[in-house]
């Protein structure tokens, strides 16, 4: 009976000691997806103040910190070398991002972006390579990966790309803003005005926002209408 007193204190103090480490990891955790955030929301302000070199360069302290909050400041980044006309920069952030999470609703969107980054110089082989995987129907953003792959498709097969768009017209899961853009894209095919696509390519390109704040945790995966999320599709 002595020497079972000691062995319960000694248990009971290794469980005060695990809790208090939990609790310390959690606190620490918060702590630093505070910072984080502050610095973030820093580099956002900085943004809009028009100095992208110095946003660029927040970002990337945010980017280095890993978390939720690194991976969209890695896709925060990739859109500022975009507007600086630097697709292959962009993508290789963007592919840096998808690769950085698990989180489908922020994976799929950099890499749909990645692919649309790189739209005018891959080829058709590479770009199927790129959205293929995220045109499976149980991919959040499928709709759009599908549209993306049609026009890859616009450099020099048409017929293929004209079958993707009526499919996709078709889809009933495809939002109304998509469905517009398939059927303009293809009375353009038809009517042979292939230089007026260009316009098209860009809506496509900027119909899914970077998100600018991490998803909630229970949040469902499988909006197809960017209009459902928390920016609408005419940002960006």
């Amino acid at each position: 009976m002595q020497r079972a007193v000691p062995l319960f204190i000694a248990a009971l103090v290794l469980s005060i000691l695990a809790v208090l480490a939990v609790w310390g990891v959690q606190k620490y955790r918060t702590s630093q997806s505070d910072k984080a955030s502050e610095t973030y929301s820093a580099a956002l302000e900085t943004e809009g103040k028009g100095d992208d070199v110095k946003a660029f360069d927040q970002f990337g302290a945010v980017a280095a910190g890993g978390g939720a909050y690194g991976v969209l400041a890695l896709m925060q980044q990739a859109g500022i070398r975009m507007d600086q006309n630097k697709p292959a920069d962009a993508a290789a952030l963007f592919d840096k991002a998808a690769a950085a999470t698990k989180n489908p609703m922020i994976s799929d969107i950099a890499a749909l972006k990645a692919a649309y980054a790189v739209l005018d110089t891959a080829t058709l082989s590479q770009m199927t390579d790129r959205l293929t995987p995220l045109t499976r129907p149980e991919r959040p953003y499928h709709v759009q990966a599908r549209e993306a792959l049609a026009l890859a498709k616009l450099a020099g097969k048409l017929a293929d790309a004209k079958a993707d768009m009526v499919a996709l017209g078709l889809g009933a899961d495809t939002a109304d803003s998509t469905r517009q853009r398939a059927q303009a894209i293809i009375a353009l095919i038809d009517s042979g005005t292939a230089k007026s696509l260009k316009t098209l390519e860009e809506q496509a390109k900027t119909a899914t926002p970077i998100p600018i704040a991490p998803p909630p945790q229970s949040a469902p995966v499988g909006p197809q209408d960017p209009a459902a999320q928390s920016q609408p599709e005419a940002q960006q």
